[in-house]
C-alpha cells in the first residue's frame, strides 16, 4: 500500500532499526514541568557532551532542553530553542570568575517541524587549541556550520556544565521558561567530547535518515547521566545508575511511546485554528474557531484508527471530528469538520454526520463529556465508521470490507485536493469552547485498558477493528506493518 504522507522538514527517524527507543517524556509548558538535580561534586567542566532527541510542541517561545547554572538570571549554560525558533547554545556568567559570554551560538536556520523528531548533540572541549573545534553542534548527525551568532569559548574555559550547580532538563532556572513537546534519550557524558556517531547512525537503506544508537555502554563520567524515561513512576530515573532527577509537574501519564524510532501523529500547530497542548494531543477551541486542527500525518491508503475523548463543552458548543481531504481550505475558511467538499465530520451533539456541508439523518447516538469516539478509516474500500464508547454507530462493521455495513462512503483519495486524508477536529457552533483529547495511539491520558493494534502499536481504550492500525511510522510500510 502507498505510504501515508508526512510533512517535509527536519529529518525524522521514521525507520526502525536494531535499536528501538521505547519511551519519551511529554512536557506541557503550561504545567511548568521540569527535572532537576544537583551534583554532589564538580566533574570535568571543560570537556563534555550533551545529547537529546526532541519533538517540538509549541513554536515561537523559548523552550529549554538542558541547562545548568546558578539560577540568578542568565548565569548558566543552556541548550534551547529561541522565541524565533533558532537553536541556541550558550554559557554565560561567572564560570570564569566574572560575567559575559563564555560562548554563544545561534543557528541561522529555524526549527519549525512539529511532525518530526530531531537529534541535538553539543560536544565541548575547551582544551582544544583551535577555537572553532571547542564547541561542536550536530543536528541529525550533521555538524552545524551556519550561525547568525558564533562566539567561541577561550582555551581552557570552565563551563557551568558538570559544576556543583543545579542541572535541569526541560526548564530554565529562572522559572519562566519550559520545554513543550517530547524529549527522549537525554544524556550527559562528563569528560569526553564525543562525535555524533556515539549517539546515532545514518540508516543503511535511507542514508539521509538519522537514527539513535544504544548509548547505555558509554562511560558517562562523574556527573554524567542517561534519561531513558522507561520507568513511568520515576521519569527522572538515571538509567546510568547515578542520582535520579526530581520530577516537578510530571506524572506517569507523561510517559509517551512517541519516540525517534516510532513517530506518532499528533495535531498540527502549523495547520491549526485553536489552542493545542499535551504534546499536541489536546485541543481547546475558543472565540470564533470552527476549524480546530488536523493530523500531522496524512493517509493515502490502508486502514487507520484513532480515538477522541470528549472533555468538556458548554450547552451551545458542538464537538465535531472526522476526516478532511483539503486541510488548507478548512483552515483558510474556518470550516467545521464536514463542511468542505472532501470532508466528513461527526456532530457529537446529535450523532449525525456532515458530508460536504450536508447533514445526514438518523445515523447515530449523541455523545457528551467523557465519551470516547472511535474513528475507523478504510481507504482500501473508501469507507468511514464512527463508534461511541466502543459501539459502532448505525450498526457499522469496519471489517465488512467492500460491503461497508453501516459505513459512510468516502471519496477516493485520488479525487481529493491534497491527495490524502487527514483526521480533523473542531467545533460546530455556539461560543466555540470545546475541549478534546486526541489519541493516535499515544494517549495524553490514562486508559482503563490499553489496547494495541494487530502490529502491537498504540494504546487505545477500545481495541482497533481487525486490520486497522495506529497512525505511526512503524505502521508505514508496503504491507501496512
Amino acid at each position: 500500500m502507498p505510504l501515508p504522507t508526512i510533512p517535509s522538514g527536519n529529518v525524522a527517524s521514521a525507520l526502525g532499526g536494531a535499536y528501538e527507543v521505547a519511551n519519551s517524556c511529554r512536557f506541557e509548558d503550561g504545567d511548568s514541568p521540569k527535572l532537576q538535580k544537583t551534583p554532589g561534586s564538580a566533574g570535568n567542566r571543560q570537556v563534555f557532551t550533551v545529547s537529546a532527541w526532541c519533538k517540538r510542541g509549541n513554536l515561537g517561545i523559548e523552550t529549554p532542553i538542558f541547562g545548568q547554572g546558578e539560577g540568578t538570571g542568565s548565569d548558566d549554560f543552556q541548550i534551547m530553542f529561541s522565541s524565533t525558533d533558532e537553536l541556541r547554545v550558550y554559557d554565560y556568567g561567572d564560570g570564569q570568575g566574572g560575567s559575559g559570554w563564555n560562548c554563544n551560538y545561534i543557528t541561522n536556520r529555524k526549527f519549525r517541524d512539529v511532525s518530526a523528531w530531531c537529534s541535538i548533540i553539543v560536544a565541548v572541549d575547551t582544551t582544544d587549541g583551535t577555537a572553532g573545534n571547542r564547541v561542536k553542534i550536530y543536528i541529525n548527525g550533521t555538524l552545524e556550520t551556519s550561525f547568525s551568532t558564533e562566539t567561541d569559548p577561550g582555551q581552557n574555559d570552565n563551563f557551568f556544565v558538570s559544576s556543583t550547580e543545579m542541572m535541569e532538563v526541560g526548564s530554565k532556572r529562572d522559572g519562566t521558561r519550559y520545554f513543550d513537546g517530547y524529549l527522549a534519550e537525554v544524556c550527559l557524558v562528563d569528560g569526553s567530547q564525543l562525535a555524533a556517531t556515539s549517539f546515532g547512525e545514518f540508516d543503511e537503506d535511507s542514508p539521509t535518515i538519522w537514527k539513535p544508537k544504544d548509548v547505555s555502554g558509554l562511560t558517562f563520567g562523574t556527573n554524567g547521566f542517561y534519561l531513558d524515561f522507561e520507568a513511568s513512576g520515576n521519569l527522572g530515573n538515571d538509567a546510568n545508575g547515578g542520582t535520579d532527577f526530581t520530577e516537578t509537574n510530571l506524572a506517569a501519564a507523561d510517559q509517551a511511546t512517541d519516540t525517534p524510532t516510532n513517530n506518532f501523529a499528533t495535531l498540527n500547530p502549523l495547520d491549526n485554528g485553536a489552542t493545542l497542548s499535551e504534546g499536541n494531543c489536546e485541543i481547546v477551541t475558543s472565540n470564533a474557531d470552527l476549524f480546530g486542527s488536523v493530523s500531522t500525518i496524512g493517509m493515502t491508503a490502508g486502514k487507520w484508527y484513532f480515538e477522541v475523548k470528549l472533555i468538556s463543552a458548554t450547552s451551545s458548543d458542538v464537538f465535531m471530528l472526522g476526516i478532511t481531504g483539503d486541510p488548507g481550505e478548512d483552515n483558510r475558511n474556518n470550516y467545521y469538520p464536514g463542511q468542505s467538499t472532501y470532508a466528513i465530520g461527526l456532530d457529537c451533539s446529535t450523532g449525525e454526520y456532515y458530508k460536504a456541508g450536508s447533514a445526514s439523518s438518523g445515523y447515530g447516538d449523541a455523545c457528551t463529556d467523557n465519551d470516547i469516539v472511535g474513528v475507523a478509516l478504510d481507504l482500501t474500500n473508501n469507507k468511514l465508521y464512527f463508534a461511541k464508547n466502543g459501539t459502532w454507530q448505525d450498526s457499522g462493521d469496519p471489517t465488512s470490507g467492500a460491503t461497508g455495513t453501516g459505513a459512510i462512503a468516502v471519496t477516493a483519495v485520488t479525487s481529493t485536493t491534497s491527495g490524502a486524508y487527514h483526521f480533523t477536529v473542531g467545533d460546530g457552533s455556539g461560543s466555540h469552547n470545546t475541549n478534546m483529547e486526541i489519541n493516535f495511539g499515544n494517549p495524553p491520558y490514562a486508559n482503563s485498558s490499553d489496547a494495541a493494534d494487530a502490529n502491537g502499536y498504540g494504546a487505545f481504550e477500545y481495541a482497533p477493528p481487525s486490520g486497522y492500525l495506529a497512525l505511526c511510522t512503524k505502521n508505514l510500510g508496503s504491507d501496512g506493518g
